[in-house]
């Protein structure tokens, strides 16, 4: 292992947009700071989204701005494709084990692309959640930071990773790149390490994994995304056609003693949001939002009511009991309104599940001293030098989980200079 004396550092774990607001706010403070990321590229979820609720302007206006801050600060360090291994230590005085994977890839990179036009071999594509794939030497996506391939280790040792070797101009591709550890000693560590959605397979009654016309609110935004697997049109899985009435079911998982108990608090807006992809696909294409209670939440009652006066979306007050097949090849859904007290069984071509958000920290070997609430979300640290920043804290839309960075990056400064102090 490798060690790296830090001790006047801020480390923060995750590289979505929590990640990068407390990295930056920290480092714009005058402190140094590693920011470390297991992906190959920062920007997270935010960074697949097409759309931000209410204005509908693209994720890059702010993502673009970040990334310029970070190339100019000399006080932040990037590292991606990184894992914390562990933590040891107190507040001021922190050791952090990492594990970084080999990317195959050195900093000669021009981001030209030749190694991917040079492989044959195609992996599903992370970035649109599988719905379709990409050569196995890829730039994550067009925002990618940094801007330097990938190759996947799917084809080291292959022929495939000799034509990637062999196509590169400038020596980039080191299929002989090995992963490797290093060690961090940090003054405090912020916890940004985002969310994932729900598992939509456990949703049995839905059908996730019997109906390709079933997909999840993640994989719509990709759709919807002219960057996407479809360039922005929305298709139905299955068979390619234009998807007309589309559905969307709310707290798919949320809200339920059987799958996540806590209200994820972005998905109603999130389905708002792209019930305004449909109406711009097509006027004619009608949506209809099968939900138990609308939650715009804060600031977003104004969204709520235009969408509400949209005559190509309709409201059911529902909480769907079950999707079956139709025999036109469209899907039905099943269940009771309970405003209209009568059962429906109604058609669509596509079914949209706002699933529920889940804390990245389930499966990670966090520190002792790390307090989880019982959804897993971070609470605090007994310690006092480890903080969660945006959905690592809490289900937060964009909005609030930059909010919630800028505050753990001031209680991580206000750690390290008290430690700065009494080392003084």
């Amino acid at each position: 292992m490798n060690a790296v004396a830090t001790g006047s550092e801020l480390l923060v774990v995750g590289g979505g947009i929590s990640g990068m607001t407390a990295a930056l706010e920290a480092a714009e403070c005058g402190r140094h700071v590693t920011l470390v990321e297991r992906s190959p590229t920062l920007g997270g979820r935010t960074a697949l989204l097409y759309r931000y609720f209410p204005k509908m302007c693209h994720p890059s206006c702010g993502l673009e701005i970040n990334l310029r801050r970070i190339k100019a600060n000399p006080r932040l360090r990037v590292i991606t494709m990184a894992e914390v291994e562990a933590v040891s230590g107190s507040a001021g005085a922190y050791r952090v084990a990492l594990k970084l994977r080999a990317r195959y890839v050195n900093e000669r990179c021009t981001g030209c692309g030749d190694c991917a036009r040079a492989v044959q071999a195609r992996i599903p594509n992370p970035s649109n959640y599988g719905l379709d794939d990409m050569p196995a030497a890829y730039l994550p996506h067009a925002m990618a930071y940094p801007q330097r391939y990938v190759i996947d280790p799917s084809i080291v040792g292959t022929e495939d990773g000799e034509r990637a070797r062999a196509a590169c101009r400038v020596g980039a591709v080191d299929l002989e790149m090995a992963d490797e550890r290093i060690r961090l000693d940090v003054g405090s560590v912020i916890w940004a390490t985002g969310w994932r959605p729900y598992d939509a397979v456990r949703i049995q009654p839905y059908g996730y994994d019997r109906f390709p016309d079933v997909i999840t609110s993640l994989e719509f935004e990709r759709l919807a995304d002219p960057a996407g697997p479809t360039g922005g049109r929305l298709l139905r899985p299955s068979d390619g056609q234009p998807a007309r009435r589309v559905a969307f079911i709310q707290c798919a998982g949320s809200r339920d003693e059987n799958h996540l108990r806590h209200c994820s608090r972005i998905c109603c807006m999130a389905s708002l949001k792209q019930t305004q992809y449909v109406r711009e696909s097509d006027p004619e294409a009608r949506s209809t939002v099968y939900y138990i209670d609308i939650r715009a939440i804060d600031r977003f009652e104004d969204f709520y009511a235009m969408v509400q006066r949209d005559p190509g979306v309709a409201f059911v007050k529902s909480k769907v009991a079950r999707i079956a097949a139709g025999t036109q090849g469209d899907l039905v859904l099943h269940g009771v309104d309970t405003e209209g007290t009568h059962r429906y069984e109604n058609h669509h071509d596509l079914v949209v599940l706002a699933v529920g958000m889940e804390p990245e920290t389930q499966g990670l070997e966090l520190p002792a001293d790390i307090v989880r609430d019982s959804s897993g979300f971070i609470e605090g640290c007994t310690g006092g030098g480890q903080f969660a920043a945006g959905a690592a804290a809490s289900p937060l839309d964009v909005n609030r989980s930059v909010q919630s960075a800028t505050a753990a990056a001031l209680r991580a400064i206000q750690v390290v200079h008290k430690a700065a102090g009494a080392q003084a």
